[in-house]
């Protein structure tokens, strides 16, 4: 059932949490339609146990719907993310007085799969800068365009949709730095190397100018019609990267992300600097590239010690 589907007073809700959203939390486009998308699924299944009103919610019903989604097969971020989204939901109807009691403040959510995230080994990465560089002097400017963005995603570790929504301004090519606005509005200044700026600055010089229009704007990066480039289009290129070095099972724009930490710790780099790189509100999302760093090591050792 979609959100058109619902009762009025339901919908009328949905559109409130909307606004809040929007306003007060400032989410992404992409964070706000999983919230949406989250809370519509939940009223839905609620009408179909014969609820009509907000007020009619109970824990009971929360826990039914996670319930519902883990025998669909649902993996457990999501279900995580889901419950989540249910009791930002119920807090928000609560402060509202459109309830008067929570249904969801008990309602707990299956823990997370601990897994690691893909790593690039640096030599692999050197082999995909390599093919990007004779394919930038050689071809037009996508391909310029295409090793500045993986220079610049490896170099900073930014996300997808924060590299998509880099202004040329945000550059300062001077200090070799770039301004980034990632989660929840927050501005960060993030450092970049030599080969990035290099790469970078040859876009700018004859890249850019070959895709650009009048109604470019300030966007650093531009697709093929001279707009702002789409964080699909810069996953379709990693990802055709990736799959062509053909040892490696990392996949996506994340997976430079998470190289880059990975070899800064790797490098000896202080782990609240790589917080504040990669834009982590909590260390201990950071800590994690320190289990890989970790991991690492222990097959080298296995690999090389006689008596491992």
């Amino acid at each position: 059932m979609d959100g058109q589907s619902l009762p009025t007073s339901l919908q009328a809700a949905v559109e409130g949490f909307r606004r809040y959203l929007e306003g007060e939390r400032a989410r992404s486009a992409h964070t706000l339609r999983a919230y949406l998308a989250d809370v519509e699924s939940l009223l839905g299944f609620a009408v179909q146990e014969g609820i009509s009103e907000l007020g009619q919610l109970e824990l009971g019903s929360l826990r039914r719907w996670l319930g519902a989604q883990s025998e669909a097969g649902m993996a457990r971020a999501t279900l995580a993310r889901r419950a989540a989204t249910a009791r930002a939901f119920t807090g928000w109807a609560l402060r509202e007085e459109l309830i008067t009691t929570d249904p969801a403040i008990r309602l707990q959510a299956p823990k997370r799969d601990k897994s690691l995230p893909g790593v690039l080994q640096q030599q692999q990465v050197t082999r995909m800068v390599d093919d990007l560089n004779t394919a930038a002097g050689d071809g037009g400017p996508l391909a310029v365009r295409n090793r500045a963005m993986v220079e610049l995603l490896y170099a900073t570790g930014v996300r997808v949709g924060e590299l998509a929504g880099l202004d040329i301004d945000d550059l300062d090519p001077d200090r070799r730095t770039l301004r980034v606005v990632g989660k929840g509005n927050k501005e960060r200044t993030v450092p970049y190397g030599v080969p990035a700026a290099l790469a970078v600055d040859d876009w700018l010089r004859r890249g850019r100018p070959a895709l650009a229009t009048p109604t470019s704007g300030p966007a650093l990066f531009l697709g093929v019609r001279g707009k702002r480039v789409d964080p699909r289009q810069i996953r379709a290129v990693v990802n055709e990267l990736l799959q062509a070095l053909g040892d490696t099972s990392a996949t996506g724009p994340h997976a430079l992300r998470h190289s880059a930490a990975t070899h800064l710790l790797d490098g000896g780099a202080d782990l609240r600097a790589v917080q504040e790189i990669l834009g982590h509100s909590s260390l201990a999302t950071t800590q994690i590239y320190t289990h890989v760093s970790v991991d690492r090591l222990r097959r080298s050792y296995q690999q090389a010690h006689p008596r491992a």
